[in-house]
C-alpha cells in the first residue's frame, strides 16, 4: 500500500460499503484515477489548489469537472451566497432572483428569449429534447458529443444497461465536422427527426462552416437545433460558443461553470419553443433554489468585471504553445496529440509500442499526482490559475512525458507503474 494515499484508500474502502463505486460521479471515481497511486478523496480547496484526504496538495486542472470557473472559495460568490442564506434557500413561491438571473442570461446569450432553470446538465438537455419533440411532433433525435445520463441519450452509448430498446431506437449519432453523416441521418429518418443536439465544440474547432451547415439542415428538415453549451457557455465567450462562432441555435443548454460550482443549469431559446414549457412537464422543487441563483449572478458579474474569459484564453494559449513544443522536442507527435480551445484543451495519449493508451495514461496520472498536479481528461482552466501555474505544469509535463517515452523504449512499464489501471466509462469525444 502506498502510504502517500493511505487515507484515500481507507475512505474508499469505507465509501464502497454504502455508495456504489464509492462516488456519485463516474469521472471522479476510482475508475477515472488509478487506484493506490492517485488521490481519490478531496478534503478542501482554495483558488486552484486542493488538498486530498492525506493532506497532499495539488494544483487542480480538473476544476470540479469544469464547474469551478473562478476558483474554489471565490469571495465574491461565497459572500453572495452567505448573504442569501440569511433570508432563505427554497421558498413556497418563486423568488425574485429567478427573474433577475433569467434577465441576465437573456442579455448575454444570443438565442435566449426565455429561460428555465434546472440543477444539472442532464436536466437541461432532457428538457430541451422534450421541448423539441413537443414543438415538432416528431420523436427521433440526432446527437453528437456528451449530453448527460438520461435514457434518451445514454442509450446511444456503450453504457446503455437498463435503457429500453424502444428508447434506444429513437437516438442516432453523427460525427463532428462530418456534415455528410448528419445528412445521411436525415435521409434515413425522413421527416422523423425532432432535434439535432451537439456540443458546438469539444476537442476540435468547427471546420468548413460546419455549425452553419448543421443549422441549414435543421431548417431544411424542420428539426430544432440545440447547442449543448453546458461546458462552452461562459467559457468560450460570455454568450457561449454560439456567440464565438456566430451561429445561433433554436435552443441551448447551460450549466457547469455558470455558478462557480453551485448546482444550476438552464434551458434557453426561442420564445415560440420555450413557451411550450407551460404544457410539457419540466418542474422541480429545487429549480428556483436561491443559493445557486445568487451564486450565478455573482459569478457572471465577476466574469464581466474581471475579464475572466480573456484571462483563460491567455493562459490557455501559453499552455498549448508550451506543450506543443515539448511534444515536438520528444518527437512524439504520432502518439501524443493536443487539441481543443485554449480554455478547454486536451492532451490525448494514444497507444504506442507495447503499451495501450490506458496503460500509458495510468502511468501519466501516477507521475503527475506525485508532482502535485490533479488532471483528468483535459486542461480545465479557471480564473485562479495564473501564469506561474502554467509554468509549473509545463515543467512537470516535460519530466513525465519523457518518463513515458523512456518506458516505451525500455519496455519496463511494470517496473514503473504501481497501481491499478484506469477503466474507461465510454468515449464520445
Amino acid at each position: 500500500m502506498n502510504k502517500r494515499y493511505q487515507q484515500s484508500s481507507n475512505w474508499l474502502e469505507r465509501a464502497e460499503k454504502t455508495i456504489p463505486l464509492g462516488s456519485q460521479t463516474f469521472s471522479k471515481s476510482r475508475i477515472a484515477y488509478p487506484k493506490h497511486v492517485s488521490p481519490l478523496f478531496i478534503k478542501r480547496g482554495e483558488n486552484c489548489q486542493v488538498w486530498d484526504a492525506d493532506d497532499n496538495q495539488y494544483t487542480d486542472f480538473v476544476s470540479g469537472l469544469l464547474s469551478v470557473s473562478l476558483g474554489y472559495c471565490n469571495k465574491a460568490v461565497d459572500d453572495a451566497v452567505i448573504e442569501q442564506i440569511r433570508s432563505g434557500v427554497t421558498f413556497s413561491l418563486p423568488h425574485q432572483l429567478e427573474t433577475i438571473v433569467a434577465e441576465k442570461l437573456v442579455k448575454l446569450i444570443p438565442c435566449a428569449d426565455m429561460v428555465r432553470f434546472g440543477k444539472n446538465g442532464s436536466d437541461a438537455t432532457s428538457a430541451a429534447i422534450r421541448l423539441a419533440r413537443a414543438f415538432t411532433k416528431k420523436e427521433h433525435v440526432a446527437v453528437c458529443g456528451y449530453h448527460g445520463w438520461q435514457d434518451w441519450y445514454i442509450g446511444s452509448t456503450t453504457r446503455d444497461l437498463g435503457v429500453p430498446e424502444a428508447t434506444k431506437s429513437l437516438t442516432h449519432t453523427f460525427k463532428y465536422n462530418d456534415i455528410s453523416s448528419l445528412e445521411q441521418l436525415f435521409y434515413q429518418q425522413k421527416n422523423q427527426i425532432a432535434a439535432v443536439i451537439l456540443e458546438p465544440m469539444n476537442t476540435h474547432f468547427p471546420e468548413d462552416n460546419f455549425l452553419q451547415k448543421v443549422k441549414d439542415l435543421c431548417q431544411q428538415h424542420g428539426a430544432v437545433l440545440i447547442f449543448d453549451e453546458t461546458i462552452t457557455g461562459f467559457r468560450f465567450s460570455m454568450g457561449g460558443a454560439q456567440q464565438l462562432f456566430n451561429v445561433t441555435p433554436d435552443l441551448a443548454t447551460f450549466g457547469k461553470g455558470m455558478a462557480n460550482g453551485y448546482p444550476i443549469s438552464a434551458v434557453v431559446g426561442r420564445k415560440d419553443i420555450m413557451m411550450l414549457m407551460e404544457d410539457i412537464f419540466f418542474s422541480g422543487t429545487f429549480a428556483g433554489e436561491t443559493l445557486s441563483l445568487a451564486a450565478t449572478k455573482a459569478t457572471l458579474d465577476f466574469m464581466t468585471e474581471h475579464k475572466v474569459i480573456a484571462h483563460l484564453e491567455a493562459i490557455g494559449e501559453k499552455l498549448q504553445t508550451g506543450l506543443a513544443r515539448i511534444i515536438n522536442d520528444l518527437q512524439a507527435q504520432h502518439w501524443l496529440t493536443l487539441s481543443g480551445h485554449p480554455t478547454w484543451s486536451f492532451l490525448v495519449i494514444n497507444a504506442q509500442g507495447d503499451y495501450s493508451a490506458i496503460e500509458l495514461k495510468s502511468l501519466f496520472l501516477q507521475e503527475m499526482a506525485l508532482r502535485g498536479f490533479l488532471l483528468g481528461g483535459g486542461h480545465n482552466l479557471n480564473y485562479s490559475h495564473k501564469s506561474e501555474d502554467i509554468d509549473a505544469l509545463l515543467s512537470a509535463y516535460k519530466e513525465v512525458l519523457d518518463i513515458l517515452l523512456q518506458t516505451i523504449e525500455d519496455k519496463d512499464f511494470h517496473n514503473k507503474f504501481y497501481g491499478e489501471l484506469l477503466s474507461p466509462v465510454f468515449k464520445v469525444r
